[in-house]
């Protein structure tokens, strides 16, 4: 890999970035949070790629699971938005695609007009046991319900695969297994179909990569406020094409939970930094998107959010925030709207890119 640059820190430059041209994707709680992100900003993105992810808002399929709307809602987000008891229990794809409307109609998200030209990926594996296979296809049946042409949409149910994105990575875990760093052998690189659905007929991959894996400090774009949840520390691939001054399109890769680069297990509230998991960076460099990204001048845009557990912040997985444990007032979450922390800063990184 091009070294230069990945042990020091540096500002995240800007590049001469195609407007409109941008796509997102994501795993897990990244997926979730990806569907958030690109109905929040639908205008700036091409498309979407999500791999065992549910619809918008889905948290809030049940509001009386709790007095306290946070407490609703992360219990919806687990026993419908993840694994629903029986089919009929996952996520009403109607009434989210109605609440998106309605989001938009308040302002909160784009008009949801702009979703007639994405193109989506969506995929789940028929062994997973972490997001439930009905969760996943109501995301399909949300998309369609707001006017994603039914021909945009690749939708992949087919393979028995666990919960993880998949790579032709050997020394990753077996196909189907449900277990970190959920990152999964299936003899294909995922985040090269995610990308050639999304964006169209692209170069084919390099084994050479001659572009920078920059460092940069995440915290400019949430102001420290720990509430983000966000690590001080984000990552971004930029092709060699791009660093020598020509056009570029960007494509932002959100983690699943215990993904980031700098997660740890917490024990009663505290971090088990003596265990630190042995994967560290692998979702960034070894899940395929940079040696795609090199020979297509896409820039990658890796965001980071990291684990906290105790106090009145709790995300000890260090999961992205689908689900309202970031919003300043928990009786009214804004999770899933562009006021939302986590989605204004991972805009923020984006414009200072250039898109």
């Amino acid at each position: 890999m091009g070294g230069e640059g990945q042990g020091k820190i540096e500002p995240l430059p800007t590049f001469d970035v195609r407007p409109g041209e941008s796509s997102i994707s994501g795993l897990s709680s990244g997926a979730f949070m990806a569907v958030q992100v690109h109905l929040a900003h639908s205008a700036r993105f091409l498309g979407a790629g999500i791999i065992a992810g549910g619809p918008y808002r889905c948290a809030e399929s049940f509001r009386g699971a709790g007095f306290l709307a946070a407490d609703a809602y992360t219990r919806s987000a687990m026993a419908i938005g993840m694994t629903p008891l029986i089919p009929a229990m996952a996520p009403d794809a109607g009434r989210l695609a109605a609440l998106a409307r309605e989001t938009a109609h308040h302002g909160g998200i784009d008009p949801v007009r702009h979703l007639a030209r994405q193109r989506l990926y969506i995929f789940t594996g028929s062994a997973d046991r972490v997001v439930y296979s009905d969760v996943v296809a109501r995301t399909r049946d949300f998309y369609l319900a707001l006017g994603v042409p039914e021909a945009h949409i690749e939708y992949r149910g087919d393979l028995a695969a666990g919960h993880a994105i998949i790579t032709d990575n050997p020394e990753d875990s077996p196909l189907d297994a449900n277990r970190p760093p959920y990152i999964n052998d299936g003899g294909f690189m995922q985040s090269h179909e995610i990308l050639r659905h999304i964006h169209g007929p692209l170069n084919p991959p390099t084994d050479r990569l001659a572009g920078r894996l920059i460092r940069f400090d995440q915290r400019e774009f949430f102001g420290g406020e720990p509430r983000a949840s966000m690590s001080r520390f984000g990552y971004a691939y930029i092709p060699s094409g791009v660093l020598a001054g020509g056009p570029a399109r960007v494509h932002i890769v959100l983690h699943g939970c215990k993904q980031g680069y700098n997660y740890v297990n917490f024990i009663r509230g505290l971090p088990d930094i003596s265990n630190q998991p042995p994967y560290g960076n692998r979702f960034i460099t070894t899940t395929g998107y940079n040696a795609i990204a090199e020979s297509n001048d896409i820039i990658v845009l890796y965001p980071q959010a990291e684990g906290s557990d105790g106090g009145a912040m709790q995300n000890p997985d260090g999961c992205w925030d689908w689900w309202g444990y970031s919003s300043p007032d928990p009786r009214n979450p804004d999770y899933y709207s562009k006021r939302a922390i986590q989605i204004e800063a991972i805009q923020a990184m984006l414009a200072r890119l250039g898109g």
